[in-house]
């Protein structure tokens, strides 16, 4: 049978069968032989020889260790992945979850997607400095740990890792009154930290009155004020996984414990839970915060925490223009644009949306009030967005606390490392080394 090959296929034989025809045009060269359009050498096939293999087969070993697992984390959302299956469900669902349906998260997370950066070339970006000021002091990073209730029940280093990983990054920690280590002994553990408190007022002004004073004594420079927990959110995975402070030993906690024997081990060998700003307390999350947290706070408490407090003072939890104004206008050097990462009033307004409505009015305003914003930042472009569209400064919660529930102390490094690498990325491509020249021109929000 007679058999014909295309001319460009490279399996075509070198030399003409006897019963091919010659299709080659006058002139043409054979397959093989030297000159225009024949194959290079380096596309004829042949046999491979074991030197050319044996580079190719070297075998990696495997390495198993919390180090190398942290390092072969990319973003933070491996380092959640990492988090899951090291975490009890309870702990785990606490950090993840949010109010009722868990719209507010879905569409705060969605709200950095929809974005455009708007590059621009032939920009010196050799060297990009990620340094800022904020409340009156540095920040190597446009980033710092926002206020974690609970924190030792993720994994058991709890703010000992936060603050001191806070510290080595050069960026401030915010220690929350719900926190499970003390304002002494964060400051023990981060004395060359920058570190903050969150405060809930209570019903109890003493009580409050006496946990400024001990901020204030601790070196803390800033108090953070929460405005957004009259009552305490619907957090459905907390009331279906039963969970409770400290967590209780169910059958179902048993069972899950059996795949996560490390988490167990470090929770059941440490100091036992508690509040430690607090007195001890049993009972549900929701309980606590409806028992504890005043219903009745009024733009009065914010002047007299303004009078009490001689150190900076922001507010955590704006979520309107007229509310960050009036904040402001009581004396507030900062507020931070949050829905308490959507794990209070589901269907709340997006920080990342409100916020040039927000930098717009302030600086019609002439206000030099520092606009923060957190809720729903996975990345290091999150961050930068953010930055361009008028915030001073970001605070993230879940992102760190993924790394921390991966692998304490060092996953939380790790957190702030994959952070930092995505920032420092993210501008020299958009060809900006500093933060001051972001502006709204790099961003643009798509439209639905």
């Amino acid at each position: 049978m007679t058999q014909t090959f295309p001319p460009e296929n490279p399996e075509a034989p070198t030399t003409p069968s006897a019963t091919a025809p010659d299709i080659r045009a006058p002139g043409a060269r054979a397959f093989g032989q030297a000159g225009p359009g024949a194959v290079p050498a380096a596309l004829r096939r042949r046999v491979p020889r074991y030197a050319d293999l044996a580079p190719l087969m070297q075998f990696k070993k495997p390495e198993f260790s919390r180090a190398a697992r942290l390092r072969r984390a990319s973003t933070i959302w491996d380092l959640r992945d990492i988090a899951k299956r090291r975490t009890p469900q309870a702990p785990f669902d606490y950090t993840d979850g949010a109010a009722e349906a868990e719209i507010t998260l879905r569409r705060a997370r969605q709200a950095f997607l929809d974005i455009e950066f708007r590059p621009g070339i032939l920009r010196d970006v050799s060297s990009i400095d990620l340094s800022t000021e904020i409340l009156g002091g540095p920040s190597r990073l446009p980033v710092g740990i926002a206020p974690t209730g609970f924190t030792r029940m993720m994994q058991s280093e709890g703010e000992y890792a936060g603050s001191r990983a806070a510290e080595a990054a050069g960026i401030p920690y915010t220690l929350s009154t719900m926190g499970t280590a003390s304002i002494e002994d964060v400051a023990t553990a981060a004395p060359a930290g920058r570190n903050w408190f969150q405060l809930y007022l209570w019903t109890d002004r003493d009580r409050s009155l006496e946990l400024i004073q001990r901020a204030a004594t601790a070196g803390n420079d800033t108090l953070m004020v929460t405005v957004d927990t009259a009552v305490a959110g619907a957090r459905l995975r907390d009331v279906r996984n039963g969970m409770t402070i400290p967590p209780a030993l169910t059958l179902k906690t048993v069972l899950d414990a059996s795949y996560r024997p490390a988490w167990w081990f470090n929770f059941l060998t440490h100091e036992p839970l508690t509040f430690a700003s607090l007195s001890r307390y049993t009972g549900t999350v929701a309980d606590l915060i409806n028992s504890m947290f005043d219903p009745t706070l009024t733009f009065a408490d914010l002047d007299w925490l303004r009078e009490t407090w001689k150190g900076k003072l922001v507010v955590k939890g704006i979520q309107t223009v007229e509310d960050a104004r009036k904040v402001v206008g009581h004396g507030a050097d900062g507020i931070v644009l949050s829905n308490h990462g959507g794990r209070q009033l589901d269907r709340a307004p997006i920080p990342f949306h409100l916020l040039p409505e927000v930098s717009a009015a302030l600086k019609a305003d002439r206000s030099d009030a520092a606009i923060i914003l957190d809720t729903g930042i996975m990345s290091g472009a999150d961050i930068i967005a953010a930055l361009a569209l008028g915030a001073d400064f970001t605070l993230i919660g879940r992102a760190y606390l993924y790394g921390l529930m991966a692998g304490g102390r060092a996953g939380v490094d790790r957190a702030l490392q994959i952070l930092e690498k995505d920032m420092q990325r993210t501008m020299a491509l958009l060809g900006v080394s500093r933060i001051a020249d972001l502006t709204p021109d790099h961003v643009r929000i798509l439209k639905g």
